[in-house]
């Protein structure tokens, strides 16, 4: 049997991904969702919700608000004075706000301040806020008077684009052949686009080649299969 190539080790290295609106892919999905953070500050409401599933880009469109507003940003799980003394100057981002561990008390206060002094707070959460939970009766009629828009499952626009930018992010080219052939064959689901996206980066690395057809093929059939080794 021929010996094989020695694979290059893939080494981890921090990627920051690119946050800017300009870097933002709009589509039917998550157009909402992206009108309204455009419409900032003419809010229809002092506390508005961006709900949407992992990885379908809550966080880049709250970057883009904050960026915008010169919002501050609060832990969900300590909304103490602190907040309250942010929102007398400047609006407030909590993000992930369904994830456990909720202030609730805080959150109810941090709205009543929003009111009081006429700025906003944005939360990001995976649930509309009927489906977060809450036991205080006050923060969920509060919640209940929210604007809440949502980011869907991805199109085959979004989806695309999403790939195409989590290679950009990772420094990677990719033919747009190779991105088709990854959204016709994928989960609709953008944290799948993200588990995809580093598999074939890793496969590439380790394989000392390009990102093509094949490669793609090789890595989805892996993970159909639950086999983690790759033969190129």
């Amino acid at each position: 049997m021929a010996d094989r190539p020695p694979r290059q080790i893939a080494l981890e290295f921090s990627r920051d991904p690119a946050l800017s609106r300009a870097d933002l892919v709009v589509s039917s999905a998550n157009s909402d969702a992206v009108a309204l953070i455009d419409a900032w500050p003419s809010w229809p409401a002092n506390v508005v919700v961006i709900a949407g599933p992992v990885g379908s880009g809550k966080t880049h469109l709250a970057s883009i608000w904050r960026e915008e507003a010169d919002a501050g940003a609060a832990d969900r799980r300590k909304l103490g004075p602190a907040v309250l003394d942010t929102l007398a100057e400047r609006p407030l981002l909590i993000d992930d706000a369904d994830a456990g561990g909720l202030d609730e008390n805080g959150l109810f206060h941090a709205i009543n301040a929003a009111r009081e002094a006429g700025t906003h707070i944005l939360l990001t959460a995976r649930r509309f806020p009927l489906g977060w939970g809450v036991a205080l009766p006050d923060l969920r009629s509060r919640l209940g008077a929210a604007s809440t828009v949502e980011i869907r499952e991805p199109d085959d626009l979004l989806l695309a684009g999403v790939i195409t930018k989590l290679f950009a992010d990772r420094q990677v080219e990719i033919d747009p052949q190779v991105v088709q052939f990854l959204v016709k064959r994928i989960e609709r689901s953008l944290a799948t686009a993200i588990d995809v996206v580093e598999r074939l980066d890793r496969a590439a690395l380790e394989n000392k080649s390009r990102i093509t057809r094949q490669l793609a093929s090789a890595v989805l059939g892996s993970s159909d299969s639950g086999q983690g080794t790759l033969a190129i």
